[in-house]
């Protein structure tokens, strides 16, 4: 959706979808909610125990199809907005997440073309380390819960939001760099160890 479409629509009570920030290709910021009022960005969803995610988040949507690069401009704007919000707010970078992140199979978004590396490298975001293991479904959907997924999600599903983000370009079954990186995130930040909002 072209970006005056897209301001259009997140103006609009009618529309029912809101979000506290839109960011344009050319790294235009648009505040469009007050951070201290609730958005409706994010619609049904979880991630670790917080169910109600419109409520405890800030909505930031981008300019991108999510299919294509993301523009230098908006990627820099996204980190400034990142680094003010997360300081104000005392957001960990775990609690840094895509829609896809906490509704897989109905949110695609930011999609596979996003730099999340690129985030986590300036502490705004969190990466995995190197790692593999034995693949085992059972293991792989409680380190997933512990990091914030869903315990009862389809383990397809889990697998592509998990991919979408950490692998993107990742295909076929569980593998063992799925498993290596679902562990070390879990272990190092697991959902239940403080923050209060995300």
């Amino acid at each position: 959706m072209p970006l005056a479409g897209a301001l259009d629509r997140l103006c609009d009570p009618a529309a029912e979808v809101s979000a506290h920030y839109l960011i344009a290709r050319d790294g235009q910021l648009f505040q469009l909610v007050d951070e201290d009022a609730r958005a409706w960005h994010a619609g049904a969803g979880r991630w670790g125990a917080v169910g109600d995610v419109n409520s405890r988040s800030i909505g930031i949507e981008l300019d991108n199809r999510g299919d294509e690069p993301f523009a230098a401009p908006l990627m820099a704007t996204l980190e400034r907005l990142l680094d003010r919000v997360m300081s104000r707010r005392a957001v960990p970078p775990e609690r840094v997440i895509g829609h896809s992140d906490m509704a897989p199979g109905r949110k695609c978004d930011p999609g596979r073309r996003f730099d999340w590396q690129r985030l986590a490298r300036a502490g705004l975001s969190v990466w995995p380390e190197t790692a593999t293991a034995a693949p085992d479904a059972a293991a792989f959907r409680a380190a997933a819960g512990r990091f914030g997924y869903g315990t009862d999600w389809p383990m397809d599903a889990v697998l592509d939001a998990f991919r979408q983000r950490f692998r993107p370009w990742a295909t076929g079954p569980l593998d063992p760099a799925d498993m290596g990186a679902m562990l070390d995130l879990a272990r190092r930040f697991p959902v239940d160890r403080g923050g209060e909002a995300f």
